[in-house]
């Protein structure tokens, strides 16, 4: 039995399965792969180089021949539960993650997961950083609030603390997941388009003076040639993106796919009708949002305004609204 979704193996190439949306820019053949796969293949291959042992001694600690270790890591072949337990031990695997690798492999060809929590979600997302790690567009939109690639080190901070589901003994370890996500976006081959609310520009999360270094620091962001921000205008009433967040990732050679974050699980959405519904509200936010000028604009407004203590919370019209034409009165 074998498993899918080794970056690596050329033989997971599959003609003819890229996503119609980006059919200009992705013309390239897909892999068919998965999430699980991916993350297992890494895995494997990161637990023996960290054995330090070369490929063929490890192959004849296990009882195989050389080729087929090379077999097993290219996906040509699979393994029993017992081969891998053995290989991992040999290879002296930290227990956590040799259950974790144990846990993935009989799952590895399932498009879809959903990885719930325990008690605490974990402080850091490793699924999401090793796919983010090698795609090649980021689309993100957040209804409320900032999403954590934006986040200054004071909003992430206010963010983390007012959970009542996170340890307050974590928060620094959270801090730097945080930040060692934001670093992708200095990837120039990686290009990212951020869809925020209006109104999640208004929410002093922090206090004012986070409040105020947040928006210059999206203004900052802004302006990076490979980072665009819209956001989506109160005045545009319902929209498409009322049902949550949700990030989607495309590949350079995988099928896309999309994460979202609840408060006890992640749900990874792999399944292609699933994938296309995310595209099509990125389509709708696109057509209701502003372009990115006019979104920078927002952004300079909310900045003066915070400079000279006015803002939503003291009843202005909010700026964004301003910028449409259309008025919106903050509440006082």
């Amino acid at each position: 039995m074998s498993w899918s979704g080794l970056r690596w193996g050329s033989w997971l190439v599959v003609p003819g399965t890229t996503d119609p949306s980006y059919s200009k820019e992705f013309s390239m053949p897909q892999r068919s792969s998965t999430a699980r796969g991916r993350e297992f293949g890494e895995g494997v291959r990161a637990a023996i180089k960290a054995s330090g042992m070369p490929a063929r001694r490890v192959a004849g600690l296990v009882g195989w021949q050389e080729a087929k270790l090379s077999d097993f890591l290219n996906g040509k072949i699979g393994c029993t539960e017992t081969e891998l337990a053995l290989l991992l031990g040999l290879c002296r695997t930290p227990i956590e993650e040799r259950d974790h690798l144990l846990d993935l492999r009989p799952a590895t060809h399932v498009r879809g997961w959903w990885q719930k929590h325990a008690a605490c979600p974990p402080v850091r997302l490793r699924t999401l950083v090793e796919n983010v790690a090698v795609a090649k567009t980021l689309t993100t939109w957040h209804p409320h609030g900032l999403p954590i690639y934006l986040q200054t080190q004071d909003y992430m901070r206010a963010v983390i603390t007012a959970s009542p589901n996170l340890r307050d003994d974590e928060t620094d370890q959270r801090l730097q997941a945080g930040q060692e996500l934001q670093e992708f976006l200095f990837r120039r081959d990686l290009q990212c388009t951020f869809y925020l609310h209006e109104q999640a520009l208004h929410l002093p999360v922090g206090g004012h003076e986070a409040h105020v270094g947040q928006v210059h620091h999206l203004l900052l962001t802004a302006v990076r040639t490979n980072v665009a921000i819209r956001i989506v205008p109160t005045a545009a009433g319902a929209h498409a993106g009322l049902s949550g967040a949700f990030t989607r990732l495309t590949f350079p050679t995988y099928e896309p796919l999309v994460f979202l974050e609840l408060e006890g699980s992640v749900l990874i959405e792999e399944r292609s009708e699933a994938v296309k519904r995310y595209q099509e509200i990125v389509r709708s936010l696109a057509s209701v949002s502003l372009n990115e000028e006019r979104s920078k604009a927002v952004l300079l407004r909310v900045c003066e305004q915070l400079a000279v203590g006015g803002g939503s919370e003291n009843g202005h019209v909010l700026p964004g609204a301003l910028a449409t034409g259309v008025p919106f009165l903050g509440s006082p």
